[in-house]
């Protein structure tokens, strides 16, 4: 199936709106607040935060596509939560290195703002540079490092990127858990895992987290006016700091092993936006 993000001379916003009208339809909810995106061993927070209005194969949307990654989820949900407000939880993530262009990995985020989203919460799974961090630490992300060379943005458009990840959603976690870390989350392209030396460069230049997602969806949901919280689950210790190689079967067994624990840590949080 084609898609119309590929399409340099399409409007990524105008499908954005398409996608949240499709949205609209499919799960009779007009409007939402809140939408997360759920990384390695967040997903279960989707059956924590509330009652479950609908759940949409994402392939039906204009604009996703079934993940390409093994561990993460082909749908998006609407949530009906006990404040009544209305979240979107996005399981259809398309990573950079994919190799789809930055559009795509941006509409996910831009169409949660199409369907009214005000907060955008975005989750991962990550290696930590921290060696005080043990796999399955879950950790705030306070400002990221965009080793990507690429941006969503598109054009002449100059986004202040101060406070992108809200101080006040931070302080509202720490409400529910007043012991969590926070670090810099550092994007690299992937899909290669990074070196050591690229690990130590991350360090120098201010990283506590290296990850292959988050940092250009917060860029976009900002664009969109959102107020942005970011959560990484530390699975592993980052190469180098960790003296095993890494895998992706560890990450997928380090967010099983921490998947109730950090589930209800990010429902309790919901909960309290």
């Amino acid at each position: 199936m084609n898609n119309p993000l590929d399409n340099s001379a399409a409007n990524p916003f105008e499908i954005a709106k398409q996608a949240a009208a499709s949205i609209a339809e499919l799960t009779g909810v007009a409007n939402h607040d809140i939408a997360l995106t759920l990384g390695s061993g967040w997903a279960k927070a989707a059956d924590l935060i509330g009652e479950t209005v609908a759940t949409v194969d994402a392939a039906q949307i204009v604009g996703f596509s079934a993940p390409a990654v093994q561990g993460h989820v082909a749908t998006i949900r609407s949530i009906k939560l006990p404040s009544g407000k209305h979240a979107l939880v996005l399981g259809a993530r398309t990573h950079y290195y994919e190799g789809h262009g930055v559009r795509r990995v941006a509409h996910g985020v831009r169409t949660a703002a199409a369907t009214g989203a005000k907060t955008m919460i975005l989750t991962n799974g990550a290696g930590g540079i921290k060696e005080t961090w043990k796999p399955g630490t879950p950790v705030l992300i306070s400002d990221h490092i965009n080793l990507t060379a690429d941006s969503p943005l598109e054009g002449a458009k100059f986004v202040d990127l101060t406070d992108l990840y809200s101080k006040r959603l931070r302080e509202l976690a720490r409400t529910v858990d007043a012991s969590l870390d926070e670090g810099v989350y550092c994007q690299f392209r992937g899909p290669h895992y990074e070196t050591p030396a690229e690990v130590q460069m991350a360090k120098h230049i201010g990283g506590h987290i290296v990850g292959m997602s988050t940092s250009l969806e917060a860029i976009a949901a900002r664009e969109a006016g959102m107020e942005i919280l970011g959560l990484s689950l530390i699975t592993n210790l980052a190469a180098g700091i960790q003296k095993e190689p890494l895998s992706h079967a560890e990450v997928l067994q380090a967010g099983k092993d921490a998947e109730s624990r950090i589930s209800a840590l990010l429902a309790q949080i919901v909960a309290k936006i």
